[in-house]
């Protein structure tokens, strides 16, 4: 069973890259008295692309608000390919997934079997959803069928799209997010507007990354940077053996 999640990688690595085709590199403003003060917006945005492609794990969780297909998802990963998280698509469920080395867990609702056994006969898909509704299965991560679910677990992949070549970032006023003060720094690409909220304290790591006016509105919360992923391999009895026969 194949779970799409394209949509959703495409878009974060799109929030990812922020270096839009504009014209220079931008200055400080000698009247900025707000965080990074002598800094400009570009020179910001690059600072903070840069230190988040430092992290060693980091928390994403991201709302792509398509009218086609809206995409949710909430992963904690870690560079050693430790891996937890939720994902969503549309209507059609919620999955869970454990990655611990190369073995990954994944648990389907009820709702994500069916919508993913369209078209096959009812009988299967009853049995599917008995056999495997809230229940774990395992895996290999290097297997075809788990490589597209667990994108959002490979946090080298990822950041590797952190590229710190922004030169249309402008300063926008200072906000919180979940309650850090953060810098907020905004960028158009067309239709599109991106909002980057960068710390305002400690280290400026990215923090909220927002695209409106496309046809994909998406929000991107970073969070948790090399904080412990805690992935352990589910209970025995809550995992279904598929190599058993059924009944």
């Amino acid at each position: 069973m194949r779970l799409l999640a394209r949509t959703a990688v495409n878009t974060l690595c799109a929030l990812s890259v922020l270096g839009l085709a504009a014209c220079g590199t931008g200055s400080a403003d000698p009247k900025d008295t707000g965080p990074f003060a002598d800094m400009s917006g570009p020179e910001v945005a690059n600072k903070a692309l840069s230190t988040t492609k430092k992290a060693k794990s980091l928390r994403v969780a991201i709302d792509v608000r398509s009218a086609d297909s809206p995409v949710k998802a909430d992963f904690s990963a870690s560079s050693t390919g430790d891996c937890t998280g939720t994902m969503s698509i549309g209507a059609a469920g919620t999955m869970e997934i454990i990655k611990t080395g190369d073995t990954v867990y994944t648990k389907f609702d009820e709702a994500m079997l069916r919508e993913q056994s369209k078209g096959e006969p009812k009988a299967d898909v009853d049995a599917a959803v008995k056999l495997l509704a809230g229940r774990w299965t395992e895996s290999k991560a290097s297997d075809p069928d788990t490589e597209d679910s667990i994108e959002f677990c490979d946090l080298d992949g990822l950041l590797k799209e952190f590229e710190a070549n922004d030169t249309a970032a402008r300063k926008a006023g200072e906000t919180e997010v979940k309650g850090k003060p953060a810098l907020r720094l905004t960028e158009k690409d067309g239709k599109e507007t991106y909002t980057v909220l960068v710390a305002a304290e400690g280290a400026p790591y990215l923090l909220r990354v927002t695209s409106e006016g496309g046809e994909e509105p998406t929000t991107m919360d970073l969070s948790e940077f090399d904080e412990p992923v805690v992935a352990k391999k589910p209970a025995a009895k809550d995992i279904v053996d598929l190599e058993q026969p059924a009944g």
